[in-house]
């Protein structure tokens, strides 16, 4: 069943990011577990408007929901596959705040998690973008792809960890290892990030000489990357741990693939669909016949011109357009016609050409034309 994330915040499909944030800020605070012990009824609605929250506020999400639905994100869509590797990410947010963020700030800066301590266990790395450009065949065939990349590898002499070789970091005595210290301010405690240690619960007395004690080092990366068969332009596409590592043993992040897909000089494409305009002759157009096109996989098609043909009437060639990415199924090609009406004529051509001019002509003359139908409509309109 479809689900409306916007209801659930209490707001339209038009409203910005702040007015999203504050609905989810308002509604969080209501309906939280801890200020409804044993109310399962709210501890339902609680999941629920995070789940929207989760969604709308990410703009990647929040376009895939407003095109899909909520069934983009029920398990049939994207995300990253097991094991890692890459996919389509339609899901994790990167970023953003949750909801222990706003009840922390509600409660004025007071310590999360109870009394548990918490220990660090390195930063994270940064996410990392890479724009790739391809053509629209290029598309259609998928293709893979060598790339270069600066980034942060984790240092091979100390192995992540920051320390010199057979060295390793004390625990902080400012926060015995927690990476927190605690404050009285008047009724509150409040919890900040260890001075001493920066937030990591542990010093490092011999660094590492040549990542200088941070754990990672900075070079160029070669790797890689497969563009599937069938993608859009401006698909996002996620490989897991491929980002930059982290700081001092912190988990690696992930590198984000964005495809786009340059323009064809012919061919317009419309989801897996695709369209092309295709010049027909005048006599062709007139009398019927075939012709042949080339389509996007490189082979060639015939279609055949009735009799009578006009210009932008449209043929229908049953998968010939772009595949369906995770499914064996490609589109359609529409074929729009052009009626190729020829600028040089020799004398015999232009004698037809009048003798087929006078012919019409004689036959207009023995029935009502478009212009003495039209001139009737309108005395019959001025009569009334």
């Amino acid at each position: 069943m479809s689900k409306d994330y916007y209801a659930r915040l209490g707001i339209t499909q038009s409203a910005d990011a702040a007015q999203i944030k504050k609905a989810y800020r308002s509604l969080a605070m209501k309906c939280h577990p801890d200020r409804n012990p044993g109310d399962a009824e709210a501890e339902k609605k609680f999941k629920e408007i995070n789940k929207a929250y989760e969604i709308l506020s990410d703009p990647q999400k929040r376009a895939h929901y407003d095109q899909f639905g909520s069934a983009a994100f029920d398990g049939s869509g994207g995300g990253s596959q097991p094991g890692g590797g890459f996919g389509f990410d339609f899901g994790q947010a990167t970023g953003g705040f949750s909801f222990e963020d706003v009840f922390h700030e509600f409660m004025g800066g007071g310590t999360r998690g109870g009394n548990k301590t918490r220990k660090s266990s390195g930063q994270r790395g940064s996410d990392l973008r890479y724009d790739v450009s391809i053509s629209l065949e290029e598309a259609f065939r998928g293709l893979e792809q060598t790339i270069t990349i600066p980034a942060y590898v984790s240092c091979e002499s100390c192995s992540g960890s920051g320390a010199k070789e057979g060295a390793k970091p004390t625990s902080c005595g400012s926060c015995h290892g927690s990476g927190t210290v605690r404050a009285q301010q008047g009724f509150f405690t409040v919890e900040r990030s260890c001075p001493t240690c920066n937030g990591e619960g542990s010093i490092i007395e011999n660094p590492c000489i040549k990542c200088h004690g941070h754990g990672r080092t900075r070079k160029q990366r070669t790797l890689k990357i497969s563009i599937p068969a069938g993608v859009e332009d401006g698909t996002r596409i996620r490989l897991s741990g491929e980002g930059e590592a982290g700081y001092r043993g912190g988990g690696h992040a992930d590198l984000y693939i964005f495809v786009s897909i340059r323009p064809h000089q012919f061919i317009q494409r419309e989801g897996a669909d695709i369209h092309c305009e295709i010049p027909v002759s005048i006599t062709t157009a007139t009398l019927g016949g075939e012709i042949e096109i080339p389509t996007i996989d490189g082979g060639k098609a015939r279609v055949t011109i009735p009799e009578g043909t006009q210009a932008n009437q449209k043929f229908r060639l049953k998968s010939k357009g772009m595949p369906i990415i995770r499914r064996d199924l490609r589109g359609d090609m529409y074929i729009h016609t052009r009626i190729d009406v020829p600028t040089k004529l020799t004398k015999r051509q232009k004698e037809l050409l009048t003798e087929f001019a006078e012919i019409e002509e004689t036959s207009k003359s023995k029935g009502s034309s478009f212009f003495d139908k039209l001139k009737n409509l309108w005395s019959s309109s001025d009569a009334n």
